[in-house]
């Protein structure tokens, strides 16, 4: 398969990248570095992106990012932040890419555990991550041609605790192998409308 992964030198895009370039031709797109570069936040970036690649079978999101912030003085340009970046610009990867996405491909998001798992500090991204779980789900019933949907949402990563352990206090940190292993679940599995839980 011809795999798109954005995000990919993130610690997750990393991973991702890891476990399924031994079985697929991947291109890693990043917003400075990779093979093809995107801005999630930018449509005509987007568009681009799909433009310079062409045809592809799977897309695999491992980005994104969000007001991470005390909600007693959190505002609502501090939500549109998260909203424009982790959540439209995936949703856009979807509402663009299924343009050029071959029949009988999918498409794997990434939200997270804060959705189902708080933290303080975290509302805005728990907004977010509910929210992306929510797109996947609606899609997956409309999306034609054998086109699958899902998402990932892994817990604090294993490898990235030593910039999060004083939020994550009592979380369960997941190895990043782990979760890379989530996404060929996704995209090399048959699943549709799903929410993979990596906590």
């Amino acid at each position: 398969m011809k795999i798109i992964v954005v995000g990919a030198t993130g610690t997750i895009g990393r991973a991702v990248v890891d476990e399924l370039a031994v079985r697929h031709e991947i291109i890693k797109v990043g917003r400075k570095s990779g093979d093809v570069n995107v801005d999630i936040t930018s449509t005509d970036s987007i568009s681009k992106m799909y433009e310079a690649i062409g045809a592809f079978d799977a897309l695999v999101s491992t980005t994104g990012s969000g007001y991470f912030g005390d909600f007693s003085t959190m505002t609502e340009a501090e939500c549109y932040i998260g909203i424009r970046d982790k959540l439209m610009g995936q949703v856009n990867l979807v509402l663009i890419g299924r343009n050029y996405i071959n029949d009988s491909g999918s498409f794997t998001l990434t939200s997270g555990v804060l959705s189902q798992d708080p933290v303080r500090g975290g509302a805005a991204m728990s907004m977010i991550n509910a929210a992306l779980d929510g797109f996947v789900v609606g899609a997956s019933i409309e999306l034609p041609k054998g086109i699958r949907i899902n998402s990932v949402s892994p817990g604090v990563i294993q490898e990235s605790m030593d910039q999060y352990a004083s939020v994550f206090r009592g979380h369960e940190p997941v190895p990043v192998s782990k979760v890379a292993r989530v996404y060929s679940k996704s995209v090399e599995g048959f699943l549709n409308g799903q929410i993979f839980r990596v906590y």
